[in-house]
């Protein structure tokens, strides 16, 4: 191992690279360990083998290399193996099947052919696509074809040297307990490679495609809900990229399914590359990556602007504001509109009974609620990540209520219409969101303009975000310490304003200052805290669950009286939220 060079690693990483050199790997994974001992790459060892790349409660997510803590042929192996372990205790005496997807990333195809070989070496039936697919077809598939699980390859809008593997359950839903923590101890039970069995059996593996792209889209286009608005409006100019991603594979198709005629794509990014070429962060909610759409919708005039990231399943949009100039919307917005949008189409025709619910993280913006509350619809709340408004939907349809889900969404750009998919759906909601435009524009207006509408009659909410990372071995030590240190000493006052209440997702207790009633929170534990003020913010502390990041949320809000008070209540909020980030010391 060249120990003449002095490599100094930690205990468990020197012990992982011993038994990965000495052991059943492949040679050229042997080269790149040797090549980093050779040229004194002590902190990258130490970083690639100094833990297992950890099955989270989603599956894995990681860098791509050589290392038990990175994304490659072992660590994705042991991760299916485990699976395949659990699936086959789960499902005794019968059939199992598994649909696997990709998006574009690099290794994608190679790492879903892994995962393939594994499944069906393990007498797993497997429905394989073709080429690379949307997320949400994924949990489409999965459902259609009565499998018990499911894989899709994909770091979602992570950087390029990301992969990632996200495992669903029988309903299309990422999986939630009880099989989330089972399937991780099948996972970490797996000890060695020579647990594997790598040696795929091609007759369990049965390819798809385009046959069950037309059902998902034809589900897709069902949802419509103003197709004479559409029809008037065929002509809105739309501005869509896929930011090198699979969206191109049926975005266009779908909103060419609910009638509209003038999409234009930004070339430059329309081809999947998992290079991302045109830009760092593939990530509608990142400005950059909106450049250049932005750019060709200023060139021609557009009405709407549409991103999705990689996988697909997350959306982001721009629209004219009061001046004509495009703006981004966050994700808050885009789900609020979407809401109060569905909820007003479905009120008009009639179909609101009381029976019906959205869902919503508890990250996500308020404003939601007092739109459902109004509306006459019930709002659930969840805890970050779709999984939990699946489970919602899961809860509702084993109730036997009769309960209709109308659509849900969070703040990180994830909406879903309609129950046919469990997991967030950038496709659907392109086409819902080219909807709503169109309707607006029938009626002379803007998405912006129904926007601050629906400010005006709930309530101006505005929120943001800042996420802290800290990487490495010992950022993941002073992410726990901040979170600590909160738990300790919460803030009594936040930007001049009491706290009055504070809500610990990981204790499940609430409590109230003022009152000092303490009740339960409805969900399961998570490492969550939020503090609630007397003038009506909400400041939400929770780290991430794939990336070694800390996120802090705002909400704040005031009253809109007119559309053109708009700018001035806008900095006002923007003047508050920078208040409480100062208070906070977060920059």
């Amino acid at each position: 191992m060249n120990l003449e060079k002095n490599i100094t690693l930690v205990d468990t990483a020197q012990q992982k690279v011993n038994t990965w050199l000495e052991g059943n790997y492949d040679e050229e994974t042997k080269t790149a360990i040797r090549q980093l001992l050779e040229t004194d790459q002590t902190d990258a060892l130490n970083d690639a083998f100094y833990q297992d790349l950890e099955f989270g409660t989603g599956g894995l997510r990681g860098i791509m290399g050589v290392g038990s803590n990175r994304m490659n042929r072992y660590t994705l192996g042991m991760a299916t193996q485990g699976l395949s372990n659990y699936l086959l205790k789960s499902f005794p005496d019968q059939e199992i099947k598994v649909a696997i997807a990709h998006d574009s990333r690099n290794n994608s195809d190679a790492f879903a052919q892994i995962v393939a070989d594994v499944f069906s070496a393990n007498g797993i039936t497997v429905y394989f696509f073709e080429g690379l697919r949307p997320t949400p077809e994924l949990s489409f598939t999965i459902r259609e074809l009565g499998c018990q699980s499911g894989v899709v390859l994909t770091a979602s809008h992570n950087p390029k040297e990301y992969n990632g593997y996200k495992a669903y359950w029988t309903d299309g839903a990422q999986v939630t307990a009880p099989h989330d923590k089972n399937i991780i101890a099948e996972v970490n039970a797996i000890k060695s490679i020579e647990d594997v069995k790598f040696q795929g059996n091609p007759e369990k593996i049965h390819v798809i495609g385009a046959e069950i792209d037309e059902k998902y889209l034809q589900k897709v286009a069902s949802l419509s809900v103003s197709k004479e608005a559409i029809h008037r409006q065929h002509n809105l100019k739309i501005v869509y990229t896929p930011l090198h991603g699979t969206g191109i594979t049926l975005v266009p198709r779908a909103l060419q399914m609910f009638g509209f005629s003038n999409v234009t794509i930004v070339e430059e990014q329309a081809t999947p590359d998992g290079n991302f070429p045109t830009v760092v962060y593939p990530n509608p909610e990142e400005k950059d990556a909106m450049k250049l759409a932005v750019e060709k919708a200023k060139a021609i005039d557009a009405d709407l602007v549409l991103a999705t990231d990689p996988d697909a399943d997350r959306v982001g949009i721009a629209v004219k504001d009061l001046k004509g100039e495009f703006v981004l919307l966050n994700g808050n917005q885009t789900g609020s509109l979407l809401i109060y949008y569905m909820l007003n189409a479905w009120k008009k025709a009639g179909k609101i009974t009381g029976n019906e619910y959205v869902v919503n993280t508890i990250v996500t913006t308020d404003l939601i609620n007092h739109i459902a509350e109004k509306m006459g619809v019930k709002n659930y709340e969840t805890l970050t990540g779709f999984k939990y408004i699946a489970e919602v939907i899961r809860e509702q349809e084993l109730s036997g209520n009769g309960a209709t889900y109308i659509a849900g969404g969070e703040e990180s750009y994830g909406y879903m219409i309609g129950d046919f998919v469990r997991d967030k759906d950038g496709v659907a909601s392109c086409a819902m969101i080219a909807e709503m435009a169109a309707v607006v524009k029938d009626q002379g207006k803007t998405l912006f303009e129904l926007m601050i509408e629906m400010y005006k009659e709930f309530g101006f909410y505005k929120e943001d975000l800042i996420s802290i990372t800290k990487k490495g071995m010992n950022g993941a030590k002073e992410i726990a310490q901040m979170m600590s240190d909160l738990r300790a000493n919460p803030p009594q006052e936040i930007a001049g304003s009491k706290v009055v209440e504070l809500r610990d997702f990981k204790t499940g207790q609430i409590k109230n200052f003022e009152t000092g009633a303490e009740t339960k929170t409805t969900t399961e534990s998570s490492n969550v805290l939020q503090f609630l003020t007397a003038d009506g913010s909400k400041i939400s502390a929770r780290p991430s669950g794939t990336e070694p990041k800390i996120k802090f949320y705002f909400s704040v809000n005031e009253k809109l009286e007119k559309a053109e008070d708009f700018d001035q209540v806008d900095q006002k909020l923007t003047n508050k939220i920078k208040a409480i980030v100062a208070d906070l010391q977060l920059k």
